[in-house]
């Protein structure tokens, strides 16, 4: 059970985001974004996109902080990867 979170390299909305996932399951996933308080609406599929100043509470939490190049590894490792194309297909 790990909850991971990469480095903040997206930019979006005049600021810096990571992505937020889990090794095991989307149910993991989902219970630790509620239970630091990131909103439903901020899930994409596999992941929930946080803001770089959340980074440090999301770490204090429990979060493993991961290169981006991990974090793909191992979310395709666990199955729960939504590959592009999938998403395109959506």
């Amino acid at each position: 059970m790990t909850v991971l979170v990469d480095k903040p390299i997206w930019p979006a909305h005049g600021m810096l985001w990571a992505h937020l996932v889990s090794d095991e399951s989307l149910a993991e996933l989902h219970a630790f974004a509620a239970s630091v308080g990131i909103p439903r609406r901020a899930f994409d599929r596999d992941h929930y996109d946080v803001p770089e100043e959340r980074i440090p509470e999301l770490v204090a939490a429990g979060a493993v902080a991961v290169t981006g190049r991990e974090l793909v590894r191992r979310l395709q490792a666990s199955g729960l990867r939504v590959s592009q194309r999938e998403r395109r297909g959506l």
